[in-house]
C-alpha cells in the first residue's frame, strides 16, 4: 500500500525532547515500513525515518532559532506539496487537526485524520459539522465525547517501539513525574504524594513559556527547600528508560481530559506501574491492580503509590507489548485503512499487505463483442 503520513511541523519526527504527536507519527511510519508498505513522510528535514522523507521545512519549528517564523505559513506550504502529490498515494493520513479540510474536500474519501488533542473547545463542533466527509480516528474513546456526532471510523491507541525501552526488573526507590509543568498535569499533586510518603520524587519536565508563571509561583516554592524533590528538567528519549525504569511508580496525577498520555505506556514498557487519577483516557490505558492503580483522591493516590512495588513488573511489560507496541498500533491502523479503501469507488482488495486495484464492472470490456 502507498501511504502518505502528514505530521505537524512543531517538533522533529521523532522529537529531540518533549513532544507527543510527532513521536507517534514517527513510530507509526517506521512500523508501517517494517510491515512492507511504501510510506512517504511529509515533515521537516530533520526527521529520522525509515520511510521516504518529503522535507517541507528545513527544521522543526520549536527549536528553530529564527526570531520570527510563521507556523501557519509552514503548514500551508506542506499541504500544498501533499496536494500536488496526492495521486501518488492510496491513502493520505493526516495528523494536523483540521487545517487540511478545506483543501482536500474533493478527495476526502482517500484521507484519514487522527485527532491527537483535546476536543472540548469552542468552535470545534462547527468545523466537524461543516466537513463531515472526513473520516476520523480518536486516540481514546474518552476523547470523542465532546464530538460524539463526528465521523469516527475507529479508536486506535498509541504504540511505541518495544525495543526502544529497556525493561527494568528492579526499581531504585523513587517516584517519577514526567511531562509538562502545567496546571492540568498537576505536578503539585505529585509533590504532595511524595512528601506525604516521605519518598524521593524525580521530576523530568518541560516548562513552556505559557506555564512559566505557574512554575515560578506555584511549583518552584514547593520544590525549593524540599530535600525529597529533584527537578531534572526536560529529557530526551535516550534518557527515559533509565529514568522511568528506576522508579517504583510513575505518578500521573492529571486534572483534565487527557486524550491519551504517552508517558503511561512509556513507563509500562520499562515495567514501571502507573498511579493515575481517573480522568480522560486513564481508565482505557491502565488496568487497575495489574499495570498500575486508578485513583480518585489524593489519599487514594498516596496509598496506591505506597503499594505499587507489589505489582509484577514483568507482567506490566508483557501487557505493554501486547497492547501498546508500535507494531500493534500499525496493524490496527491497517485495518482502518483497509475499511476506507474498500469503500472507495474503485474497489481495492488488500491481501497480505499488498493492494491490488480492481476495475469497476461498468468499465470491464474484456467480454465486449466487435
Amino acid at each position: 500500500m502507498k501511504i502518505a503520513q502528514v505530521t505537524p511541523l512543531y517538533e522533529a519526527v521523532p522529537p529531540k525532547l518533549y513532544g507527543g504527536t510527532e513521536r507517534v507519527v514517527a513510530h507509526l511510519t517506521d512500523a508501517l515500513v517494517d510491515l512492507g508498505h511504501e510510506v512517504t513522510l511529509f515533515a521537516s528535514a530533520d526527521a529520522q525515518t525509515r520511510a521516504r522523507l518529503a522535507p517541507v521545512r528545513d527544521q522543526a519549528i520549536r527549536l528553530d532559532p529564527a526570531p520570527l517564523k510563521s507556523d501557519l505559513a509552514a503548514h500551508m506550504t506542506m499541504l500544498s506539496e501533499v496536494m500536488k502529490r496526492a495521486d501518488e498515494f492510496d491513502l493520505i493520513h493526516f495528523h494536523t487537526d483540521m487545517i487540511h479540510f478545506p483543501f482536500f474536500q474533493r478527495i476526502a474519501n482517500k484521507t484519514l485524520t487522527t485527532l491527537h488533542g483535546r476536543l472540548d473547545m469552542k468552535d470545534l463542533p462547527e468545523v466537524y459539522e461543516r466537513w463531515p466527509e472526513f473520516g476520523l480516528v480518536s486516540i481514546s474513546d474518552d476523547q470523542r465525547r465532546p464530538l460524539a456526532f463526528a465521523n469516527w471510523k475507529a479508536t486506535v491507541h498509541h504504540g511505541m517501539p518495544a525495543e526502544q525501552y529497556e525493561f527494568s526488573a528492579r526499581s531504585e526507590g523513587y517516584l517519577a513525574f514526567l511531562g509538562r509543568i502545567s496546571p492540568e498535569k498537576r505536578p503539585d499533586r505529585a509533590i504532595e504524594i511524595a512528601t506525604k510518603l516521605g519518598r524521593r520524587l524525580r521530576m523530568a519536565a518541560k516548562v513552556d513559556a505559557a506555564d512559566k508563571v505557574y512554575f515560578e509561583t506555584k511549583i518552584k516554592p514547593m520544590i525549593d527547600g524540599n530535600p525529597l524533590i529533584e527537578f531534572i528538567g526536560e529529557i530526551g528519549d535516550h534518557q527515559k528508560s533509565e529514568f522511568l525504569g528506576g522508579a517504583d511508580a510513575l505518578l500521573f496525577p492529571i486534572d483534565w481530559p487527557e486524550p491519551f498520555g504517552l508517558v503511561m505506556i512509556e513507563a509500562m514498557a520499562c515495567g514501571t506501574p502507573v498511579v493515575a487519577f481517573r480522568c480522560g483516557s486513564t481508565t482505557e490505558i491502565i488496568e487497575d491492580g495489574a499495570t498500575g492503580f486508578l485513583v480518585d483522591t489524593l489519599e487514594q493516590a498516596v496509598a496506591a503509590a505506597d503499594r505499587a512495588t507489589m505489582l509484577d513488573r514483568e507482567a506490566i511489560r508483557a501487557r505493554f507489548e501486547l497492547r501498546f507496541s508500535a507494531t500493534a498500533m500499525a496493524r490496527r491502523y491497517l485495518d482502518v485503512y483497509g475499511d476506507l479503501l474498500a469503500r472507495k469507488p474503485y474497489a481495492e482488495v488488500i491481501l497480505d499487505d499488498v493492494v491490488t486495484p480492481l476495475r469497476p464492472l461498468e468499465e470491464d470490456r474484456s467480454f465486449a463483442v466487435g
